[in-house]
Parts: structure tokens; sequence; C-alpha cells
């Protein structure tokens, strides 16, 4: 099977259906004899064939090619080219403002991208660093990086799995498998073979997979994927094919208006040249380049990168750490939220939350987590009680569901289970579950925070004794004097447990025993009800008992039963230890059952209603069992109460297969094509025994709906997803550093409601970049048309007078560009920025209603501030242009240095005013309830203080305005340039109105997107009444 020829590079091996064959079929294929294992030159030979046992990936980038990269975009080129101009002018402070903006936009994208791609380290960290095989018959440890196709594995409790493997010899083993499959419990595994070729990943548990742990038992496996053709391999081979690179829309948007803006330019200076004649002075030369400088918004960059890192420190608070800063963009846009369900929508812990028992029907048990408290509840028929003692018994077998919840004539109530009123039946089951259970619950000496030792189900049980105050060790007490005399394991071939306990007070030995409910009632011969025990065979059992499990089970619960008896007096003189448990689990009285599940995180729900609020759907791609993820899935609001016709209905053999278009499992889904997926009116919103290609499968078609997608997730099995979605977000208390490395948002809560504040912050930073944006392109184009149509004042020798110096427009440039630009940076969220449905992805940064303020604000205050200049020289002076006035002060030069001050002031002003216009891009800013706020953004009003006061100096230091900016202080033209200002406002306020009254909305829902905004509403309005709907 194996060439002699060495091959020099690794071999990715296709994986065969190893779950499907039987180990003669595997030792055939492999090539190896179990008996004794591979011979040392085989395994030198096929090291060579398939390489090492590790991760491969392309290793991280150069901190040269991260620095290149950064600097070889169009708006760094084009600052770069500022400094050249602005060196060439001489203008040392121009060019050292945009030096340190060049500086700090490097910086920053540097530092981001440069500790970011560290994925394929953290994948080659996860392998366990030795291992055991069977090498010519003996059993030796060698390096996991050294294992091989065909090698014969040893497991035990606590090993790590070195490689992919199908197991031939199994006692008791259980792994842990969340980190790869969702699957929130240990799996029990097998030997047996399975014929289902496209068997889910979680549900062959005939082999083990690299990477995983083992917590239970031991195992004998024969190896056949390792590296990078394992399942871990995989994932991380698709991480590497993942193409992040792509430039985001904001990216796109500013590298199109840098060409713009250098085109607009170019073609600025040609028209200075063209209107001077093409006679290039050096005052035509540098008043050239000034414009061209003013075309240019050098501080964009820098706003842009500034105001995301301040986004980013804001979510940090938050408890949300970005790790790249374009995640913010596309949070604001996002209109799908793919989330696992362990650990991110659920608590990953197992809580005991029903118990139900003959006779006596359902007991609800409140509280989540760890630590023993919360209530025992039972709804109890009103009726006048015999004695001092409630007797839960009274309620028939037929009222049993009916006491899940009260009637509405107002029959039952709630009745809170104690020592005092705890029937006889309900305290044997929680003997039960405290002593036949190996776990331990304990608090923490320093924090008091609570946690359990042992298997998450035995947990569960303890916890739920507990409550009821008969906890281990209460039990073991010397009060009570319970002892455990003998133990039979938990045995995944038979799915139970037993205990033999003796009570040194009443001298009782009695035999607990627990598991599956299938294997539990073939050992009974009766029921406890109530005070009573009714004999039954195991199928009237079973049928007895199959109601109380489906509905159980349809609410997402894992079911297991308690049964009890008391051993016989020849038993109790026997030894147990030395007795076959199958002689001694005989003749039980089934106690009842208990309901145990992963149970959703409190906020979780609201956090889904809140993304429903925002028009975002949110889909639930676990691992898990379709039945539970289901559950889970409507108590959280992923599917609604008008779903359920969708899903119920479906019989007991068909549901495990199929729940409808809303819920699918991995398997249904992949078999659909990319055609039959499109067909579907709605995207499944639960997709059970999920595989990483199903996840990205699922990303793909919300792509192609144009959907902006977010991948929570913590797992390994999630790393492939977080990389191809546009938002990878990863829990960082329970995520793996797979995980982490392949997201770009880390929750250091594992709060899924943290996710709704970080799409708030995203929405916030790009309106704020939208604004700031209108801003400095406005501004630019302001500058732009004053300077242009200046040119067409002349002096009497025929030469341009130009209505501001090229220093003075770099100036202007300074105070009203990035002063303003950065205090909308920090703009608040205005309090209906939730209300809105998700931007189009289509619309871009510069949409149609943003270009059209650009073009009226920018034309207004240029043809206005270029107007005061005309009506100083002609309408109030006579219209004298001077002689050479562009190169210095002279008395024939004094009105055209007054209509150049007057011309700064107005210039200057209406840009900084205008950055309040752009605080609301449709509302009125200039009313009397607005003007009242003016002060809100404290940046903002700062700013536009500073900058007023910088143009006073500016306008009136001596020297500084007539000898460097070229202009002079103004008197009686402050009146005009007032008018002009107040003239602008109200220009401002009635397009602003014009555009409430003519244009469509600002964001329009989609018929989905409405259709969740109206869940919101309903679940809101129900809240505000006494309960949510749900």
């Amino acid at each position: 099977m194996f060439g002699k020829g060495k091959a020099k590079k690794t071999v990715v091996v296709e994986t065969k259906p190893y779950h499907c064959m039987n180990i003669e079929r595997i030792q055939s294929e492999l090539d190896v004899n179990v008996t004794t294992g591979l011979t040392p030159s085989d395994a030198e030979q096929r090291l060579t064939v398939y390489g090492l046992n590790e991760m491969r990936g392309g290793g991280r980038p150069s901190a040269f090619k991260i620095l290149i990269r950064q600097l070889a975009n169009l708006m760094t080129l084009i600052l770069i080219a500022a400094v050249a101009i602005a060196f060439a002018i001489k203008d040392w402070i121009e060019a050292g403002v945009v030096i340190g903006v060049i500086v700090l936009n490097t910086a920053v994208g540097f530092a981001q991208e440069f500790k970011a791609e560290k994925t394929m380290d953290s994948l080659r960290k996860m392998t366990s660093p030795t291992s055991r095989v069977l090498r010519s018959g003996h059993q030796i440890v060698v390096p996991t990086v050294d294992l091989v196709p065909g090698d014969v594995i040893y497991l035990e409790s606590g090993d790590v799995v070195g490689a992919d493997c199908r197991l031939f010899e199994v006692f008791n083993l259980e792994t842990d498998e969340a980190l790869l499959t969702g699957e929130a419990l240990p799996i029990p595994k097998t030997v047996d073979t399975f014929d289902d070729v496209e068997l889910p990943l979680g549900d062959r548990i005939n082999l083990s997979f690299a990477s995983t742990t083992v917590t239970k038992g031991r195992a004998k496996a024969v190896i056949y994927a390792t590296g990078m053709s394992s399942e871990v391999g995989k994932i991380a081979k698709k991480l590497m094919e993942t193409n992040k690179a792509k430039k985001t829309p904001l990216q796109k948007a500013l590298d199109k208006m840098s060409w713009v803006l250098l085109g607009v330019a170019i073609a600025s200076m040609l028209i200075v040249f063209g209107a001077n004649k093409f006679k290039i002075k050096n005052e035509v030369l540098l008043y050239a380049i000034g414009l061209a400088i003013a075309t240019i918004p050098e501080g964009l960059i820098a706003v842009v990168t500034l105001t995301m890192s301040l986004g980013v420190h804001t979510l940090a608070k938050k408890q949300a750490l970005v790790r790249k800063l374009v995640a913010l963009e596309s949070l604001g846009s996002i209109t799908n939220i793919c989330s696992d369900k362990t650990g991110t929508l659920t608590q990953s812990k197992m809580v005991l939350v029903r118990a139900w028992l003959p006779g006596e029907g359902f007991f609800r048990v409140a509280g989540l987590g760890f630590e023993p408290a919360g209530e025992v509840t039972k709804k109890q028929r009103l009726e006048p009680p015999t004695d001092a003692r409630i007797n839960f018994a009274q309620d028939s077998a037929n009222d049993e569901k009916n006491s899940r919840v009260a009637s509405d004539d107002g029959s039952e109530e709630t009745v809170v289970v104690n020592a005092s009123n705890m029937s006889a039946s309900l305290r044997r089951i929680a003997q039960g579950a405290a002593l036949c259970n190996m776990s331990e619950i304990r608090a923490d000496d320093e924090t008091g925070y609570w946690y359990g030792i042992g298997d998450p189900t035995e947990i569960a049980l303890q916890v739920f004794a507990s409550k009821l105050e008969m906890g281990k060790p209460t039990l073991t007490n010397d009060d009570n004097q319970w002892k455990l005399v003998c133990e039979y394991p938990f045995d995944s071939s038979i799915k139970r447990m037993s205990v033999v306990a003796h009570n040194a007070i009443t001298g009782e030995k009695v035999l607990f025993l627990k598991g599956a409910t299938e294997r539990v009632v073939p050992c009974c011969t009766g029921r406890q009800d109530g005070e009573q025990v009714s004999s039954m065979s195991t199928d009237d059992l079973q049928e007895y008992l199959d109601p109380q499990i489906q509905e159980m089970a349809r609410d997402g619960l894992r079911v297991l039963s308690i049964a009890y008896r008391y051993l016989t007096p020849d038993e109790e003189s026997l030894d147990m230890n030395k007795t076959d448990r199958e002689e001694v689990e005989v003749n039980m009285t089934f106690l009842g059952l208990v309901g145990i599940y992963d149970p959703p995180r409190p906020e979780s729900l609201p956090s889904v209603m809140e993304c429903y609020r925002a028009g975002i759907q949110v889909t639930m791609l676990t691992g898990d069992h379709p039945e539970t993820a289901a559950a889970i899935a409507r108590q959280v609001g992923i599917l609604q109460d008008e779903d359920d016709e969708d899903i119920d209905g479906k019989s007991g053999e068909h549901q495990a297969i199929s729940l409808g278009p809303l819920v699918m499992t991995a398997r249904e889904f992949d078999r659909l094509s990319d055609e039959e997926i499109d067909a579907l009116p709605e995207l499944p919103h639960v997709i059970a025994r999920c595989s990483p290609d199903t996840k990205v499968k699922m990303i793909e078609a919300m792509h192609r709906r144009n959907g902006i997608v977010a991948m929570t997730g913590d797992g390994v099995n999630d790393s492939p997803s977080l990389k191809f979605a546009d938002v990878g977000i990863a829990m960082g208390l329970t995520g793996s550093d797979v995980a982490k490395q392949a997201s770009e948002i880390i929750l250091t809560d594992d709060n899924f409601a943290t996710i709704v504040r970080a799409i708030r912050e995203g929405r916030r930073v790009f309106s704020n970049i939208q604004r700031f944006c209108c801003v400095l392109v406005s501004g630019n184009v302001a500058e732009l048309v004053c300077l242009i149509i200046g040119l067409a004042f002349r002096d009497k020798f025929g030469e341009t007078v130009f209505p501001l110096s090229p220093v003075a427009i770099l100036v202007n440039n300074l105070l009203t560009g990035t002063p303003p630009a950065m205090a909308l940076g920090i703009e608040k969220a205005w309090p209906t920025i939730m209300d809105e449905p998700p931007r189009s992805p289509s619309s871009g940064l510069f949409t149609w209603e943003v270009q059209g303020d650009i073009i009226f604000y920018g034309f207004g205050m240029g043809l206005l501030s270029i107007s005061n200049f005309w009506l100083v020289m002609n309408g109030f002076g006579d219209g004298n242009m001077g002689e050479e006035c562009n190169r210095g002060y002279s008395e024939s030069c004094d009105l055209v240095f007054r209509a150049r001050g007057t011309v700064f002031a107005t210039l200057t002003l209406a840009i900084l005013l205008h950055a309040y216009n752009c605080r609301r891009i449709r509302g009125p800013m200039w009313n009397w309830h607005m003007i009242k706020r003016v002060h809100e953004n404290r940046f903002l009003f700062g700013g536009v203080i500073c900058g007023t006061i910088l143009c006073l100096l500016c306008m009136y230091v001596p020297g500084l305005n007539t000898a460097v900016l070229k202009m002079k202080g103004i008197s009686w033209e402050w009146g005009i340039v007032l008018i002009t200002l107040l003239v602008f406002l109200i220009l401002s306020e009635l397009y602003k109105f014009a555009k409430r009254k003519l244009y469509k909305p600002m964001s329009v829902a989609t018929e989905a997107q409405g259709r969740l905004q109206r869940i919101w509403t309903e679940n809101t309005l129900a809240s505000s009444t006494g309960g949510l709907s749900k």
C-alpha cells in the first residue's frame, strides 16, 4: 500500500468513512495488525510519506510587508505628495502636520495588523506533546508530531487525543468534543460500526478526534488521519484558504474619493495655470499648490482611524475587544448574526429544572448555575386540606399535564416544597439524586462563587438535591448518617449507575439507580405512586412514562430516570462489592423523571429581541441535537410562536431528522444545492448537528442575499466561520485560542448582550464618519469654489488677484478641517439609532444624499464667501485691485487685503458652523430646542470657539495678518460676514426641510426586517403588560 519512494512534501489525504468500517477492514486499509502495531521502520516510512502530525500554516507576515501594505494606499500616497508640496512652498508647519498624520495612521494600522495573524500558532499549541502507541508489540511513548496513520494509540482519562482515530476497544470511554462539535456534554464512545456514510461528525461515536480530551475511561484505537488531514487540520486549512484581505465598503469609498480628489486637485492646478495663460510665476505656482492641498482632506484618514480607535476604546469598557478596526464599520450594517448555542446563548452549565413523579405530576426547580439556591414548586389544587401535611399525591395522573400551569378559574396555587410538606416520594428521589452521584459542589473561599467537580449531569443532580437541603454533605453528616456501601459505576454500554447506601439511624440499606429511561425501566417491576407501590410490567411502565418524556423532550430537556429498592435480608449479609450488578439491579421501584438542560443566559432573550428591534436576524448554528436546539431557540426568541406550526406535529420517528423549514439538520441543509437554498423563501433559523463546512455554507447563502454576517462562537469548530464571516465574534472566557485569533472581536464577558452594544457602537461610528466626511469634503468644495471663481478678479495689469493667499488657504484648511471633524467623530449616538434597520451594504459611505449635501453646502459656502469678496471690492468699494497685491501689502492693496479678511472670516466661520449642520443629516439644527443643546458635544463646541478665536488672531495680529497671510483685519465688513452666515444657516434649514418632505426615509426596512421589528414591538408590549409573549 505504501510506496518505497520518499515524498518530499506533506500529503493531505482524503479521509475515508472509517466509522462505517469494521476493524478487519480498517486493518486492511491501513496495512496494520492491531495486536502488534507498526514496526519502527514502517512508522518512519509513513512519517516520510504523510509528514509530521502538526498544523501547517503560511507563517506570520513580516513586519516590513505589513508596513508596505499600510503605506501603499492612495490616500497615504496623496498625503506623501502633500508633504512634498508643503516642503516645496516652504510651509514647514503644514508639512509637519501632514507627516504626523501619516505616522499616526500607519502606526495604528501596523499595530492592529501585526498582532492579528496568529491562528496557526494557536492551532499548533493544541496538540498533545506525547502519546502512547503500540510498536512491534511494545507500548512506547512517542512525540505526538511523530504519529502516523496505522499507529495503534492508547487513550485514558485526561489524555488529549493526538490524531483522528477509529476505536476498536473501549471501556467507559467519554470524550469532551465541545470545541470541535459544540456538544455540551462528554460523548460516550462505542466500537460499533455504522452504515450511514454521511453521519454527522458529532454522531460518529466510534471515532475520536485530534485535540479532544478524554474525560472518562480508557480505549485503544487505530489512527487514520494526522496533521492537516485530521478534522482540526481541515479547519486550519479552511482558515488558510479564507480570503479576509478584501477591502471593506468604507475602504473602497475612501479610495474612490481619493482618486476623485486627486483628479480635482490636478484639474484645479491646470485651471490656475490656464487662468494665468500658463505664465507660471512663483506666486501663481504657490497659489496652485495651495489650492491642490486645499482640495485634499489630509486629516481624513487620521480622523477615521482615531474615531475607530475611540470606538474600540469605548467597546473595551463595554467588554468587547476589537482586534481589527474595520470590524467597527461592518458592525453598523450587520443584517444577520449566526450564533453558536453552547456557551454563547446558553450558560454551558447543565441544570435540573423539572422533575416528574407518578401520581404527583411536575415540579418546577428554580435557580440557574451551581449555587444551591432556588425554590422547588408545584401547582396544587385548592382543596380543603385534610390535615396540616400537604399531600402532593392527591392530584391524579390525568391532571399532571394541567398541573404545569394554573387554570383560568384560579383553582390552582403554587406551593413551595420544603422539609415540612415534602412527600416521601420526592424525599426519596432527592436522596437518590444526591447519593447515586460522584460529583461535588463547592463555594470558593475567596469569591463565594459556586463551582462543580465531576460529571456535568451529576453536578446538576447534586445541585437539585441541595436545593431541597438534601445534598450529599447533608445526608452523610452526623444528623442523617447515610453511608455509601457499594458503587456500580456508570457504564456507557448500559447507560446507568447504581449505589448501595446504608442509613446508620434506621438501619435500612437502599439501592439507588439512575440512568437513561430506556435502561432503567427494564430493571423496574413497579412505580412509586404516592405512599403506595403499584406493580407494572416493563411495557406498561414505558407506555405510562412516554407522554411525560415526550413533553420534557419537546422543551429540550435531557430526561433521566431514578429508581430504588430496599435490599432483602439475604442481600444485606452479602458483600455487595463482589455481587454482579445484573443480579442486583432488578425488582426496582420507579421513582420519577428529572429533566436537565443547558439553560439560556438570562440576557439572551432581551438581546435577541433588541436585534429584532434593529432589523437583525439571529440564526442558531449548533452541534447539538435538533430537539434541544429548537427548544432553546424558542426560549431565546429565535423561533416564535407562529413558527411552531412549521416545527410541531412531526412524528417522533421523523422529528430528529426534519423539524420543518425553519429548523434543519446539517445533513438536510448540506444536501441542498446553492440554487435550492436561494429558492427558499426564508433561510432556516436553526441548524443542528452543524459541521464547520455547514456554518460556512450558511454564511455564503446569507452573502448571496446581500447580508452582512456576524458569527459568534467559542470552539475550534467555529473558527472557519468566524474567519469567513464579515465580523467574527469570539467568546473571551470560554473560547479557544483558535477562535479568538480567527475573530475580529472578542467578548470578554461571553455575554450575548455585548454584541448588541457593539452593533450600536458600530452604527454610531459609521454615522459619525459620514458626518465628518460631509464636513471635510464640503469644506474642501467651498474653498475650491471660492478660490477658482476668485481667479476672475484681475488688476489693471491683467494679473489675477487671489481672494486668499496660499498661506491663508492652508491656515483656513487647518482651522476648519481636522478639529471639527474629530469632534463629530465622538458624537454620541442618537436615541433612535437602534430603531433603524441595518444600513444597506450597497449604499456605502457617500450615498446620493451625502453627495448632494456636499455639493449644496460646499457650493453654498463657496459662493457666499466669494460674493463677499465682490461686495467689499465692488459693492461697497471702488473696485481698485491695487498693484502686485499677491506679493505683499501696499496702500493700493488695502481694499484687497480687507476683502481677503472678509472672505477668510466668512469661509472659516461658515465651515465651523456647518459642523453643527452635520450633527443631524435631516433634522433641524437651528431651532430653539437644538440651540439650547449646542454645548452637548463639548469637543465640537470648544472646537468652534477655539477656531473662531484663532481666526480673529490671524486677522488682527500685526505682521501675521499682512506679511504672512496677506490680509487685514476688518471693521464694518463684519456686518456682511454675520448677514452671510445667517443666510447660510437659513438656507441650510430650508434645504433640510425640503429633504424631509421630498426624500424617502434614510433607511427602509425590507419585508423580513419589518417582520423582525414587529416581533420586537409585540414582545415589548407583552412585557409591559406582565410578561413576554414567549
